[in-house]
């Protein structure tokens, strides 16, 4: 196997510096125990991140994203792995017609579709509500899981489900007791994407909340447009961790190269 050779190395090592640098400072920021957005050079402090904790506003946009995600991810999934198992497998009429909808999100832009939900929900009367929330957030983190799932299958050994089919099994067992297990790394790698996908969205997410439904980064929105200090910077650092330790649990458990390529 031909090695990478010094300007490979080198060139790789300034991409990933690049790419880590903005992350790197605001984890350094957030433990500051200045009031302004500096990097500690004497000492750290764990002030901000307990500010955040007792911050009753962020909390509860917080729990708001929480919940938020997990649905709309939920959702997103209960969606996917029928979609695509049909459109990966079978052919019929409206095939590629059904794909492209279930990925159009991918090309609209989220300020777009921001205008379109607040529009709509004006017209029905749904402005405010956290249900139609879900609804707009499972639209659009929809395609980060049917990609992954349609991958898993189309990359699986389906020789198991055809000789449990002959063995006399319903295609409800097969596929409980076959085809889930087999393409449950693209599953749950879906199912993370959009909800971090979901966890982080801001642009569409500031159209359609509500006082009461506000997420945690249209919160991170408002508050900085009355004030920059290094709650944010603490804010951003444990968003950061979350999703870290998220695909690090992820690549001990299935591996990323199964989730993200397809299981072979």
């Amino acid at each position: 196997m031909q090695k990478n050779g010094a300007f490979a190395l080198t060139f790789h090592t300034i991409v990933v510096g690049f790419v880590l640098a903005p992350l790197v400072v605001i984890i350094l920021v957030a433990f500051t125990p200045e009031n302004t957005l500096t990097i500690p050079t004497t000492s750290f402090s764990l002030r901000w991140f307990q500010a955040v904790l007792v911050h009753p506003d962020f909390m509860a946009s917080f729990v708001n994203s929480l919940w938020l995600a997990t649905i709309a991810a939920t959702i997103s999934v209960m969606l996917s792995v029928p979609a695509g198992i049909a459109i990966t497998r079978y052919s019929f009429p409206g095939r590629d017609w059904l794909n492209g909808l279930f990925l159009s999100p991918l090309i609209i832009p989220h300020l777009v579709l921001g205008v379109a939900f607040l529009r709509l929900f004006a017209l029905i009367g749904a402005t405010g509500s956290f249900a139609w929330l879900v609804v707009t957030h499972a639209i659009i983190v929809t395609p980060y899981v049917l990609r992954l799932v349609m991958s898993s299958i189309a990359g699986m050994d389906s020789s198991a489900e055809q000789a449990a089919l002959t063995l006399g099994a319903s295609r409800r067992t097969v596929f409980l007791r076959i085809t889930a297990p087999m393409i449950l790394p693209g599953i749950t790698g879906g199912w993370l994407l959009a909800f971090i996908n979901s966890f982080d969205e801001l642009t569409m997410s500031i159209f359609v909340t509500s006082p009461q439904t506000i997420t945690l980064p249209v919160r991170m929105y408002m508050y900085a447009t009355e004030s920059i200090d290094p709650m944010m910077a603490a804010v951003s650092a444990m968003m950061i961790a979350l999703t870290a330790a998220a695909m690090l649990v992820l690549d001990r458990v299935f591996g990323l190269d199964k989730i993200l390529v397809g299981q072979k």
